[in-house]
């Protein structure tokens, strides 16, 4: 009997009966090299979170409404619910968990912590990395700037305010770290 025989006995489709296709993927997250079998389908987010167990990522609204997933590909701010991780794939990924370096919180999470720019918390990974971001492209020396560039990040308790100080603070952290404040 074939598997299309089969199939039509049990009432099921040829790709349900064999299972989901499935293809060996190497991505590149914060410097390492990490090897999972996914479906094509499985997107950078679940695969990150599901699969690898980097679970610093947030999975908000699933469909590129919060921002909450946001992670860096190739050094730009990407939806990781709406990118396909076997388009990742020999890229170089950056997450929350790689934006500090040893054993030292980044000027930018640094900031989020001393402005208070956090209530539940849930959000505040994409907002670190849409800030230094937001930052690096040079769109953060007004609050109006702030909020057009980061307006993809979504903060359901609604604590732009001290986000926005965070903003400015890390900015400024990220000056000083740089040698470019006294």
């Amino acid at each position: 009997m074939t598997i299309d025989q089969s199939a039509q006995r049990t009432g099921t489709r040829p790709a349900e009966f064999l299972g989901p296709s499935r293809t060996m993927t190497t991505l590149r997250i914060n410097g390492h090299e990490y090897y999972s079998v996914l479906e094509p389908r499985t997107s950078l987010l679940d695969a990150l979170r599901e699969h690898l167990h980097l679970t610093g990522t947030k999975k908000g609204c699933d469909q590129g409404g919060c921002g909450a997933c946001t992670v860096w590909v190739d050094n730009r701010r990407v939806l990781a619910c709406l990118t396909l991780a076997l388009a990742a794939e020999g890229r170089d990924i950056t997450t929350i968990e790689g934006v500090a370096h040893n054993d030292e919180l980044h000027p930018v999470q640094q900031a989020f912590l001393e402005a208070d720019g956090f209530q539940c918390g849930y959000c505040t990974p994409g907002q670190i990395m849409s800030a230094i971001k937001c930052i690096e492209e040079g769109h953060a020396e007004r609050d109006e700037d702030i909020a057009e560039w980061m307006s993809g990040n979504i903060c359901r308790c609604a604590a732009y305010q001290n986000i926005r100080e965070a903003v400015h603070r890390g900015r400024d952290g990220m000056r000083e770290q740089a040698g470019e404040l006294p």
